[in-house]
């Protein structure tokens, strides 16, 4: 992991990658309560279609994870993985501008918008390197 000195944008974007995976396996067992941190009510349907939610954040999370810690990161896994934190921006933003997340949730919206924004300039670093590599690519 001598990358993680040398490559200090990546190495955030590793460290996001657990907390997604961390708080995403938190959602499955204990969406009630952080439900109710949010200001939503943890109904059996909202407590359900949270865990589903926090199953999808461990396996994008991990697929990010994954990629990150390997010799050569995926352009495409950056990519998705950054539109899945920009609808992620859009879906709680839209939760709280709809009164079912308090405000306390645009916390959780301006990170995953931080994220997606960093995933986009580390995705535009990888295609510029693929591209100079590529034969009469820009050096």
């Amino acid at each position: 992991m001598r990358w993680a000195a040398a490559d200090p944008l990546r190495a955030v974007l590793a460290a996001i990658a657990v907390i997604t995976v961390v708080s995403g396996a938190a959602q499955v067992p204990f969406g009630g309560p952080i439900l109710q941190l949010l200001g939503a009510e943890p109904t059996p349907d909202a407590r359900q279609l949270f865990g589903t939610v926090g199953m999808f954040m461990v396996v994008v999370g991990g697929l990010l994870l994954q990629t990150l810690l390997s010799a050569s990161p995926s352009t495409d896994v950056v990519f998705w993985s950054g539109l899945q934190k920009l609808g992620a921006f859009g879906a709680v933003g839209t939760g709280v501008l709809n009164s079912v997340f308090s405000p306390l949730a645009l916390a959780v919206a301006v990170f995953d918008l931080t994220t997606a924004v960093l995933l986009y300039l580390y995705w535009r670093r990888l295609t510029r390197v693929e591209d100079a590599a590529r034969p009469g690519g820009a050096a």
